[in-house]
């Protein structure tokens, strides 16, 4: 088993404070560092802390919330010597961990937190650093939405007589903080397995966002290598399976369904529906023979579903064991019992208590805290602690201060 760890991280925007909110959720210390306000700009620190609508606290706008649950947050100015110096002071005083960050690769040494610099504090560390295209390009600079282009996203998204467009979520974001938290513990596992040895075993990791992008494309990049012609290979299909027909997005009397039809067998139990009797036709018994004729296929449904509300049709095709599914909003999904019963929470500053998202994994740490994380922190919040944790006074923090080092 894994002990509990205390992770320094150098984040902003959301893929590393997502990464780093999943290990808040296996109650692991999270201290984000940010840069300190100055005369010249007095709203520093991560941008996101200004997005969204406004919460009532200027640096804790809504976007920012729930990423940053349950960490702490200072301050530190690592243009600076005197900041550098401070950072590795932190690790060693505060025994950090893990040091995550989500910097261009080219600042990582002019800012003092290249992996070389940092294990002078702590041979054992393990370091950890997203970025859009990993240290071989270190001024590679990107966001999701261009990633999402980039990596051929919006080229397979969207009807396929439209342009390319957006995923709905910032996915490339959500799974690069998916796969640092997981490599990340997954060198902790080979730290333990190790640690018998006298020798350091710190461990640097690099994450490149448009590499876990390309990696998600197990369904379309292999198909180059077996069609005849690119006209062939998948690109952008609406709400369409390219493989399973009539797989697609319907609407009902009152709404809309989405009709999942995986084998021949379904196609038969749906062809036996009262108002479906009319799809049942000869050539159309296998999936070859509905892809000939998807089209007609599609209009077909469309009328059987004029007859049916959404859920007199989901009742139905549950009897069935046919997989259908409402298209729910944001709000219905928030109300699915699963959603509700896993359902993080936070305390504003406010004082009024919000849910957030559910956690993917209910963890033995948010059970203990029913499920109920500290608020997402101010700018700076945790600098008196944190500071006077590792032996600096209230003078010694003051001049901090003054000097601009936090």
């Amino acid at each position: 088993m894994i002990k509990k760890k205390t992770i320094l991280a150098l984040e902003q925007a959301l893929a590393l404070p997502y990464a780093t909110q999943r290990f808040v959720q296996l109650g692991w210390r999270v201290i984000r560092i940010e840069s300190p306000p100055t005369t010249k700009n007095k709203r520093s620190g991560d941008p996101n802390r200004y997005i969204g609508e406004d919460t009532g606290v200027d640096d804790l706008h809504a976007y920012f919330i729930a990423p940053n649950t349950g960490k702490e947050a200072i301050t530190l100015n690592l243009k600076k010597e005197e900041g550098k110096d401070l950072l590795k002071s932190l690790i060693k005083e505060l025994k950090v961990d893990i040091f995550l960050c989500n910097t261009l690769p080219k600042r990582y040494k002019q800012l003092g937190i290249d992996f070389d610099t940092l294990k002078e504090a702590n041979p054992d560390l393990i370091w950890c650093g997203i970025s859009a295209f990993g240290p071989d390009y270190p001024d590679g600079a990107g966001y999701d939405p261009a990633l999402q282009a980039y990596s051929g996203y919006m080229h397979l998204t969207g009807e396929p007589d439209g342009d390319p467009m957006l995923g709905g979520l910032p996915i490339i974001d959500l799974k690069a903080g998916d796969e640092a938290f997981s490599q990340v513990l997954l060198a902790l596992l080979e730290q333990n397995s190790t640690m018998e040895k006298e020798t350091s075993c710190g461990k640097e990791i690099f994450i490149s966002m448009a590499q876990c992008a390309a990696s998600w494309l197990i369904t379309a990049l292999p198909q180059i290598q077996f069609v005849n012609d690119e006209s062939d290979l998948f690109t952008r299909s609406g709400n369409e399976h390219r493989s399973f027909i009539p797989c697609n997005c319907y609407p009902s009397k009152d709404g809309h369904v989405y009709l999942a039809i995986g084998n021949d067998l379904q196609w038969d139990k749906l062809t036996k529906i009262e108002g479906f009797e009319h799809l049942n036709k000869p050539e159309r018994i296998s999936n070859q023979g509905r892809d000939n004729d998807k089209e007609n296929i599609y209009a077909d449904i469309r009328v059987g579903l004029q007859n049916y509300t959404t859920n007199e049709f989901i009742d139905i095709c549950k009897d069935l064991n046919l997989a259908v599914s409402p298209v729910n909003t944001t709000t219905d999904v928030a109300k699915l019992d699963f959603v509700r019963n896993n359902m993080m929470k936070t305390q504003l500053p406010s004082g009024k208590t919000i849910p957030l998202f559910p956690a993917p994994v209910s963890t033995d740490y948010l059970t203990e805290v029913d499920f109920t994380l500290s608020s997402p922190p101010r700018l700076g919040e945790h600098n008196n602690l944190i500071y006077k944790e590792i032996g600096y006074s209230d003078l010694q923090i003051k001049e901090l201060k003054i000097h601009e080092i936090i």
